[in-house]
């Protein structure tokens, strides 16, 4: 169980007279075990915003906290450590890796831990059962649907019970059918006490959700909840964080 914080969080790209801000002075908080939407057009920074939550871009200016830790204040091995003990990962493109099988794809945040091989293995086969995959760990990915690759994805993000899970649109390559498959388990996992952020594009994907942060152009101006079917909306247009570095 942890929760987030972000500080005024700004990233630019470039330097001199082409810098390109992403993200211009967003602040939020994400309690443990929420169901969080993160919503924007291509473009409006919310990938980005993930990337540093995630400890994987650093911003330009900001504070990101998990349960008090300032993650860009460890060092890169303890960014390494923070990623593989913290998070899970479901990126957009899956990035399975072809020449394995599905159980060695799940297995591979797990390389790194002082398990036995066989552990290892049994971890994996219960994530994929866990993810409708049962039976499949020999398959390669270009044995399986991109449904079943999205599943598998999933799997190797959970495997070792990280408390948060980054997901960067779920359901960005799937059809209607799958896509409903794979946000029930994603509100499965938040029901067992996960925190998720959760990045998409879609309206119906974000209504599994309890709160819904929509940006645009680097700025966070709506929230939502989700209340018992009820949306409560705030606006943000009227408080925007000051981009310190601008």
């Amino acid at each position: 169980m942890s929760y987030i914080k972000a500080d005024n969080l700004v990233k630019h790209y470039g330097s001199g007279g082409a810098i390109v801000p992403a993200v211009r002075g967003i602040s939020f908080e994400i309690e443990s075990g929420e169901f969080v939407a993160i919503m924007g057009e291509s473009g409006s920074g919310k990938s980005t915003l993930l990337a540093m939550m995630g400890a994987l871009n650093s911003p330009t200016s900001g504070d990101l906290e998990v349960d008090d830790i300032n993650i860009y204040d460890l060092t890169r091995d303890q960014r390494a450590d923070f990623r593989r003990e913290f998070l899970g990962f479901i990126f957009q493109s899956f990035q399975l890796i072809t020449y394995l099988t599905l159980a060695e794809n799940v297995m591979l945040p797990l390389v790194t831990t002082k398990r036995s091989r066989k552990v290892k293995q049994a971890m994996a086969r219960e994530a994929l059962a866990r993810a409708g995959l049962e039976g499949m760990e020999n398959r390669l990915p270009s044995q399986i649907s991109g449904g079943e690759q999205e599943r598998v994805a999933l799997a190797r993000a959970v495997v070792n019970e990280p408390p948060i899970l980054l997901a960067d649109e779920p359901t960005g390559n799937l059809d209607s059918k799958t896509s409903e498959e794979v946000m029930g388990l994603l509100k499965k996992l938040n029901s067992e006490g996960m925190t998720i952020v959760m990045v998409t594009h879609s309206s119906e994907a974000a209504r599994s959700a309890r709160r819904i942060l929509k940006i645009s152009d680097g700025i966070l101006t709506e929230e939502e909840r989700i209340i018992s079917g009820t949306v409560s909306v705030k606006s943000h247009r009227n408080s925007l964080a000051v981009d310190k570095t601008a």
